[in-house]
């Protein structure tokens, strides 16, 4: 007699086994018609599993998050089936959900085209208005092995072969189509609905690995329904107007070329961006009492051993050797992060209890291993600046410096224009250093300088650093999209495997607490992020080239030298446009360049010593003196560390 505990903590005895449909429909007709399936002690379940013993049941609608991985999931079961239909011969391999979809990776002599598309998109509405019901079979290994190979689906055939003697083999049927699955799946393909649309193709080898057949993934994306995957397209349409790769190059801020993959080539407007970035966090951290200091980037593998990063990241890392016949054995490795040889600075010499916390900075250049498909513009490269810091303190210190630094990610998020973020705590990950007593303290930790610093956050279960638990920050742009870039790292085991010690007030030696923590993350991800938020059209303290000063006629020329000499003085970031083009051709050079401010220049105005500001892409523009567009230009693009306090007096 399995007793069923509801959300609401109400219990239903059922006389024997149960289903969820069955458990759905004696709580009543419109959960019965709304349930998609069930979470059964949190394991995510088919409607039509049995439930033989006491449980706790969450039933999935179409309005719950997890409602758009079990949509995506069945609409690749929809697709394979349409593939199939349409074209015979066809071999399915596997299909995922995805993050804003789903994909399925097919088997055929002729890749598929965009073409294809609309015509597999009309079977997909076709098949889902059929509305079979999925319906789950447990099948002998050899059975499965055979029915897959005498239609042809070997790739199905070597996936059953090479799963654990112990797995249980399941098959979804869904009409007379049917795919080998795990599951869980929906009740039936209508309830995948009609928001989807199929994206692209790509090429995609067997498994991943290059020495395996190539196969035809075709990508898709599906909602729950046409309001979201109209929102959904539209947010891609605003993508690619922002795309950082299309914009960066009409700036002329960077390029990337295959001789030096993975690693960026700044030209100089780039360049002018990131030290204007760089500068400015450089001058947060100052006031923000840390230490700024510079490690090497080549370091003996011994270290990474000692740390756990060798064990954890040597996949990721590139390595060097020496030809000396005295170090013929040693191997150095590009570092991919800074926090072990931060704690060799903190090694050197014996600390005191009166130095922590101690702050230790560094605009770290590290490097990693990326598989070359996953690069992406500045976003994600091989060779990249962290914004990093690692601050050794006692455990009682955790809290406060938590809320310290809060404080300074907050204030440096809003300068860049984002006003609020998301915070994830995610804790142990399931291959990690350290005990569970440690894990324990660490956990706790965090979990208590949240709650001091009035940290609201939501668990990310398992995504901790394998030494630690961590918070994650996740800011959102102008268009919705997700970026996570600030972390805060709460670590018991790396001072421990790599000796760190203080002198306490006790005079006894103690282990300082690390606490591993960026705000920008890596500079070029960051950098992207800030182009594609803006959409290249900075804000004047940020922006590579701040004013343009183009004349009407040659005659203006010297006072535009003028004119620019004196905003250069001013620290601006200058260009002169002296060109035989008229005035409306070089509007719309700058406009398309994204240069913020236009200052024109014509006979009258070098007459009379002024100026005509316009601000673009607009059409106003006002005229102003030299002396009072200088002092306006350079009051508008200081940085905002550097702007005066306005101090409000108390009513």
């Amino acid at each position: 007699m399995p007793a069923i505990t509801l959300p609401d903590q109400s219990v239903r005895v059922f006389d024997g086994a149960v289903t969820g449909t069955t458990v759905a429909a004696a709580i009543g007709p419109g959960l019965a018609k709304a349930a998609l399936a069930m979470k059964v002690d949190g394991k995510l379940r088919d409607l039509a599993a049995p439930i033989e013993q006491d449980a706790e049941i969450r039933f999935i609608t179409r309005k719950d998050p997890e409602a758009l991985e079990l949509i995506r999931h069945d609409a690749a079961h929809v697709l394979a089936e349409a593939v199939q239909e349409l074209f015979p011969g066809t071999q399915v391999t596997i299909g995922p959900a995805i993050e804003n979809g789903f994909y399925y990776d097919f088997a055929r002599n002729e890749p598929f085209k965009p073409e294809d598309f609309p015509a597999i998109e009309a079977k997909m509405r076709e098949i889902v208005s059929r509305d079979a019901s999925f319906q789950r079979e447990e099948w002998p290994r050899d059975e499965a092995i055979r029915f897959f190979e005498e239609r042809g689906e070997r790739y199905k055939a070597e996936l059953i072969r090479d799963l654990p003697e112990s797995e249980v083999i399941s098959i979804y049927r869904q009409g007379s189509w049917l795919d080998l699955c795990r599951g869980p799946h929906m009740r039936s393909a209508g309830d995948v609905g009609t928001a989807f649309k199929l994206m692209k193709v790509a090429g995609a080898y067997w498994r991943g690995d290059h020495r395996n057949a190539m196969l035809s993934r075709i990508y898709a994306t599906a909602w729950r329904d046409q309001k979201e995957l109209d929102a959904y397209l539209h947010q891609l349409e605003e993508a690619e107007k922002r795309d950082h790769r299309r914009i960066g190059k009409e700036m002329d801020l960077f390029h990337l070329q295959e001789e030096a993959a993975g690693s960026i080539f700044w030209h100089p407007k780039g360049w002018r961006l990131y030290t204007t970035v760089q500068n400015y966090m450089r001058r947060r951290l100052d006031d923000a009492a840390y230490q700024e200091v510079k490690t090497p980037q080549l370091v003996d593998r011994r270290l990474w051993e000692a740390s756990g990063h060798w064990e954890k990241y040597r996949e990721h890392m590139f390595l060097a050797t020496v030809d000396d016949e005295s170090e013929k054995d040693r191997v150095l490795a590009l570092k991919p992060m800074n926090c072990p040889c931060h704690v060799q600075i903190f090694n050197h010499g014996l600390r005191s209890y009166r130095e922590l916390p101690m702050r230790m900075a560094e605009f770290g250049s590290c490097h990693r291993y990326e598989p070359s498909g996953a690069l992406h513009g500045i976003m994600r490269v091989r060779s990249f600046t962290q914004d990093d810091a690692h601050i050794f303190c006692t455990e009682n210190q955790i809290a406060a410096e938590t809320v310290e630094f809060v404080a300074l990610l907050s204030r440096i998020y809003r300068d860049f224009g984002f006003e609020s973020f998301r915070v994830k705590f995610s804790d142990r990950p399931e291959k990690r250093a350290g005990d569970d007593a440690t894990w324990d303290r660490s956990e706790g930790a965090l979990k208590e300088a949240c709650r001091i610093a009035g940290v609201e956050y939501e668990l990310n279960p398992g995504e901790g650093a394998f030494y630690g638990p961590k918070l994650e920050f996740v800011l959102r742009d102008a268009i919705g999209r997700d970026w996570q870039c600030g972390t805060l790292q709460v670590d018991f085991v790396l001072p421990e495997r790599l000796d760190a010690v203080y002198v306490g007030e006790d005079g006894a030696r103690h282990r300082p607490v690390m606490l591993h923590r960026a705000i920008l993350g890596s500079f070029e991800r960051f950098l992207g992020i800030l182009i594609e938020e803006h959409a290249g059209r900075f804000p004047l303290w940020l922006a590579p080239t701040q004013v343009a000063v183009a004349t009407i006629v040659d005659e203006a020329a010297p006072f535009a030298r003028e004119v620019a000499a004196a905003l250069q003085k001013a620290g601006l970031s200058v260009e002169l446009d002296l060109r035989n083009e008229k005035i409306n051709r070089k509007v719309v050079d700058q406009i398309e360049a994204r240069v913020p401010v236009l200052a024109v220049i014509g006979r009258r105005e070098a007459e009379e010593g002024k100026v005509v500001l316009r601000r673009l892409p607009g059409r106003e523009q006002v005229t102003v003196t030299l002396a009072e567009a200088v002092a306006t230009l350079a009051a508008e693009a200081t940085a905002p560390d550097l702007k005066p306090v306005v101090e409000v007096a108390a009513a």
